[in-house]
């Protein structure tokens, strides 16, 4: 008899009302009363109640306990007090692997009571629970839904390389490789690759691993995470990033709300309102309004959460951008303001009061790179396929990155970003 999945039990009409159905799936929850035994079946897609009365079937099920993974044949029947409004009776169960070893985390219950750390080091059976499977679907559907957007609008997927043979941005954090007895690298983000192609296919984009080792150890920073990147040409400056921006993330929520509604009511989660056009202030207005010295060089976490505050107050926005970040505190890469290139055509986009997505216009010019590379004592050499791309015709053109699992811990608003990773990587944790 083919599977049928546990919510498609609770069709309307049921797939076999009155009739014999199959489910695969694992022991979620097993109650043995003195002439009943209720099995609770798990699968992908839910839950469903099994009722055992029959003594020999009964006798059986308390060999299988939770975890195990089984098939379950009977008879679909209705009961409104049941789970969905429907049960199986009359169940002929098997094993379809050995029976599974105690738990050391109770899945049947609504929620786990667990610290961090126990939630991450059992990682391998905490992701099974509906809470937690619940936090990868909504990061899952982030994912469809920046690719969605993208493909719609003429955006080429590619994929670049994660072992480099140069630091993409110019910094000293970086994992060591021995490549073949030659120095190599993790890459830092495909920021010289995805602007390489734009010079092919003009707009593209990539969700991937990058990796940072940067010693640190906070609730916002993972040493391996999942960028979203988006580079795109013929561009005026970095308010046309900006505006595409606006417009992806929009599309990303839209998808949410459409998508995975379920889990978003699950986990109580507040969609943001993304606004027709994000509010803007420059650098320096941003360091006057929190109070720091007009010298800072960036926004600490504490100026983060004011401006978050503010632009909450006056614009009831959860986003806010902040444009003009000093050229010392930019790549080499970053186009100045055409002004005053003491400050560039950038920004970082704030999300109810943290950073989310760094962004900007791209210098484009050949003649720009090797003067921006001499001024910090770059070696072009260095960037040899880069630059014969620059050499070569690229038009104006910029880009972003969004961090995922940053944005889904702060559309969660959970304190640490640990919560929205499979299997995080930081300075104390390899494993699992």
């Amino acid at each position: 008899m083919p599977r049928t999945l546990c919510a498609e039990l609770t069709s309307t009409p049921p797939p076999a009302p009155d009739g014999r159905v199959t489910v695969e799936g694992w022991v979620h929850r097993r109650r043995q009363l003195a002439t009943v035994t209720f099995v609770v079946v798990r699968d992908r897609s839910g839950f469903t109640q099994v009722v055992v009365t029959d003594s020999a079937v009964r006798a059986e099920t308390a060999n299988l306990p939770e975890g195990t993974v089984v098939r379950v044949s009977g008879v679909l029947t209705r009961n409104e007090k049941a789970p969905g409004g429907v049960e199986i009776v009359d169940p002929t169960i098997t094993a379809l692997g050995q029976p599974a070893q105690p738990q050391p985390i109770e899945l049947w219950r609504p929620k786990l009571g667990t610290t961090l750390p126990t939630l991450l080091d059992h990682a391998a059976l905490t992701w099974r629970h509906p809470t937690r499977r619940a936090v990868w679907t909504i990061a899952a559907a982030a994912m469809a839904g920046f690719r969605g957007h993208l493909d719609g609008i003429g955006f080429m997927e590619v994929t670049t390389p994660k072992i480099v043979g140069q630091s993409s941005e110019s910094g000293a954090n970086v994992f060591a490789l021995d490549y073949f007895g030659a120095p190599a690298y993790l890459a830092q983000s495909p920021q010289l690759y995805k602007q390489i192609l734009v010079g092919a296919f003009e707009r593209v984009y990539e969700v991937g691993p990058v990796f940072r080792a940067e010693p640190h150890d906070t609730a916002r920073h993972l040493s391996e995470y999942v960028s979203l990147d988006v580079e795109f040409g013929f561009i005026d400056d970095h308010r046309d990033v900006l505006a595409l921006l606006r417009d992806t993330l929009a599309a990303i929520v839209g998808h949410l709300g459409a998508t995975a509604g379920p889990e978003i009511e699950a986990l109580e989660v507040e969609l943001p309102s993304v606004p027709h056009r994000i509010p803007v202030l420059h650098f320096t207005e941003a360091l006057e309004l929190v109070g720091a010295a007009p010298e800072e060089l960036d926004l600490s976490p504490d100026h983060e959460r004011a401006l978050g505050k503010w632009a909450k107050s006056e614009f009831d926005s959860d986003f806010l951008a902040v444009e003009g970040y000093p050229a010392a505190k930019r790549p080499f890469y970053t186009h100045p303001e055409p002004d005053d290139p003491r400050w560039t055509n950038s920004f970082d986009l704030l999300f109810r009061g943290l950073e989310l997505v760094t962004g900007g216009q791209r210098l484009h010019n050949h003649s720009d790179y090797l003067a921006a590379l001499a001024d910090r004592g770059e070696d072009p050499m260095n960037y040899s396929a880069y630059l014969e791309a620059m050499a070569h015709g690229m038009p104006p053109h910029g880009g972003f990155a969004i961090g995922l699992e940053r944005l889904v811990a702060r559309l969660l608003q959970v304190d640490n970003i640990r919560y929205a990773t499979l299997f995080p990587r930081d300075i104390h944790r390899l494993h699992p």
